[in-house]
């Protein structure tokens, strides 16, 4: 077989184990082939906290990646695997530990990224790379890149289910008419400078409240960086925050982000889930590039201070910076006011109110 091909191939197996924001963006490249191919049998190899963001999706087999087993995850995926033979593997993971994975997948092609993007040796796994105009892309056209490979024009299409029993555990807990989720913190294993200050988001928590009658809650999981965040940002409000942080399942949360009327959230998966799910997201970038990593749907909602502190900590212009380059600074997101955010929220309301009303 080559590329592009001339038919629908029998198999195709998706290798992407994380993270959840990436799962995400991930979701056009499956719609896209099942869009072209629907007899084409599809398998999607993910990491298991991932799967669960995914478990509602239909047509599709899902071998589970669980990183906390440590080597034991690598045997038990290759004997998931073992009987499995695919046409196309899409190696859509710069890391290592994909690509170790990748050896116990047999498949004629194995597509990955372009030599510029294949971090971590991932050209060392792969016979077939994408090929793009060029690498600075949104994740999501980077991603996208590989069905076109195939020959496959692009689907635009996320359809990310939502869990009946999640979204009925969720519906009763919140009230109003109009409901912001504030999902405060991106979470990493060490300090975390995509984070904006618990000052701001009680400023704005404030404003929802009082100027828009908004229900506010606070999302997020169980961390310690979390849970500290939202201690902090209820000691300052006035207009007290519902707090769900750490206190939602994963698919729980996807039904709190398909019940909000707007999502305020840093570089970070819940952001890019509420994308997904058509709800408005007002994204928080100063130490990210949003060109490459905003909300896709929503990239005119995003409050954008990257430019300013590259420059101001940098040196450095969008152009001039390497596309992936993150600014790890204390200051660098108390660049973003909270009247920035407000202005966009004042926005995304209006919005709203104007399409509902051209819908009626």
């Amino acid at each position: 077989m080559t590329l592009p091909l001339s038919s629908a191939p029998d198999s195709v197996c998706l290798l992407r184990l994380s993270a959840i924001g990436d799962i995400t963006h991930a979701l056009p490249v499956l719609r896209t082939l099942q869009h072209h191919w629907p007899q084409t049998n599809v398998t999607w190899i993910i990491g298991k906290n991932e799967h669960a963001l995914l478990s509602e999706i239909d047509g599709v087999e899902f071998i589970i990646f669980d990183k906390s087993l440590g080597f034991r995850a690598y045997r038990e995926v290759r004997h998931q695997l073992a009987g499995h033979r695919f046409d196309v593997l899409l190696h859509m993971q710069v890391s290592l530990r994909a690509s170790l994975t990748s050896l116990f997948i047999r498949a004629g092609i194995k597509l990955g990224f372009d030599r510029a993007r294949a971090k971590d040796l991932q050209w060392l796994f792969t016979n077939e790379r994408i090929v793009a105009a060029s690498t600075r892309q949104h994740v999501v056209d980077s991603f996208i890149e590989f069905p076109k490979r195939l020959g496959l024009d692009a689907v635009m299409r996320w359809d990310l289910p939502v869990a009946e029993h999640a979204l009925d555990s969720v519906q009763h807990l919140v009230n109003g008419d109009r409901l912001l989720v504030i999902n405060p913190c991106a979470v990493a294993k060490s300090r975390n400078w995509r984070n904006w200050n618990a000052e701001g988001y009680a400023a704005v928590a404030d404003y929802a409240a009082q100027h828009h009658g908004m229900t506010v809650v606070l999302s997020g999981g169980p961390a310690s960086l979390e849970r500290d965040m939202a201690h902090a940002i209820l000691a300052i409000c006035r207009h007290k925050p519902l707090d769900l942080v750490g206190r939602t399942s994963l698919p729980q949360l996807v039904a709190l982000l398909q019940l909000a009327d707007a999502v305020i959230a840093p570089d970070t998966g819940p952001a890019h889930i509420a994308s997904a799910l058509g709800t408005p997201v007002i994204g928080l970038y100063a130490a990210t590039n949003p060109q490459r990593a905003a909300p896709y749907n929503f990239k005119h909602y995003v409050v954008n201070r990257y430019p300013e502190a590259l420059k101001k900590y940098c040196e450095l212009s969008v152009d001039q910076a390497p596309w992936g380059k993150r600014i790890h600074n204390d200051e660098c997101m108390s660049l973003i006011k909270p009247e920035d955010v407000n202005r966009m929220l004042d926005r995304v309301l209006r919005d709203s109110d104007s399409a509902q009303n051209n819908f009626l």
